[in-house]
């Protein structure tokens, strides 16, 4: 689609602003952005907490810009990172346009849910529920789900969808841009995420880990980009060397896998995935280093990308 970008910026019918993402770990925040943007940008994985950061990704069209925030899930912290993360989920709700809060397709509303509904109760923003995988339920459920969740919450929408089948997601667009407020764009045109691409690159390697390693090592992983350089002379190609980080021994031999397999397996998914991204060749190597507790340590989560500023 060609946009006009100077058209678009001056005249009063545009509309821009930020939206955040907010819901129970792992029940496709990251998928449902990805889809709505169109690129992979969040990390996706069927373990829970795997979106680290706020990732702000944008998407224009001729209707205006939203700014999404793809944020942790609120859940109750174990450590100062799972600390770090509900507070940045928390403290989005109030800087934002409008909260979409994505569910589960159910009639129970456990205490993840609840304790949500209790965090928006402190909020003036617009919320709208998104009922995502219903592609998983009946269609004569849905109405159910629609009516449960309705006793919860004041929503000012709800809205069924299937994110990873991207079904009524075009419904979803239209909907935040009716509660968006008329005004300039914040990004370019082709601007798709303010993330730094080196950042991108960990969480895409550290995605891959997460879907390919035992459930006992997941959340205990960084990724740090120790090298990410254009080769000069050799076409568009691109030298990367990334550490994972793990906090056990056992769990390093478990990374590297028998004569170095599981580690292999893991630089070739990512590297795809990256070569897709950069639009260029990748060379990627990877080596795995033991910082034991980093999770409990102010310096080694601001070493890996996590800023207590951000708080």
């Amino acid at each position: 689609m060609n946009i006009n970008l100077d058209e678009l910026r001056n005249t009063p019918k545009t509309k821009s602003g930020f939206v955040t993402l907010i819901g129970r770990p792992n029940v496709g925040k990251s998928t449902l952005m990805n889809h709505l943007i169109g690129q992979k940008i969040a990390i996706t994985s069927n373990k829970p907490q795997t979106t680290r950061n706020r990732i702000q990704t944008v998407y224009t069209s001729e209707q205006g810009q939203i700014v999404f925030l793809d944020t942790p899930g609120i859940h109750k912290a174990k450590n100062k990172l799972g600390e770090y993360m509900v507070n940045v989920a928390e403290r989005t709700l109030n800087e934002v346009d409008v909260i979409l809060w994505l569910v589960e397709p159910s009639t129970f509303i456990g205490a993840g849910e609840q304790h949500i509904a209790q965090q928006l109760t402190k909020t003036k923003t617009p919320v709208i529920l998104i009922i995502n995988k219903i592609d998983t339920v009946k269609k004569e459920e849905i109405l159910k789900f629609i009516d449960a969740y309705r006793k919860i919450y004041n929503f000012a929408e709800i809205i069924p969808v299937s994110a990873l089948r991207a079904q009524n997601l075009d419904t979803v667009i239209d909907t935040i841009f009716k509660y968006l407020p008329y005004g300039p764009m914040f990004y370019d045109e082709d601007t798709v995420t303010d993330q730094p691409q080196r950042q991108i690159v960990a969480e895409m390697i550290r995605e891959k880990a997460l879907r390919c390693l035992d459930e006992e090592i997941p959340h205990g992983i960084a990724v740090s980009i120790d090298r990410m350089k254009e080769r000069p002379g050799a076409g568009l190609m691109y030298d990367i060397e990334a550490t994972i980080i793990c906090e056990r021994d056992s769990h390093k031999g478990i990374i590297i896998g028998k004569g170095g397999s599981m580690l292999k397996k893991i630089g070739s998914n990512a590297r795809r995935d990256i070569e897709n991204m950069l639009e260029a060749k990748v060379n990627l190597q990877l080596w795995v280093k033991v910082k034991k507790d980093w999770r409990d340590s102010d310096f080694m989560i601001k070493n890996f990308g996590y800023d207590k500023k951000d708080i």
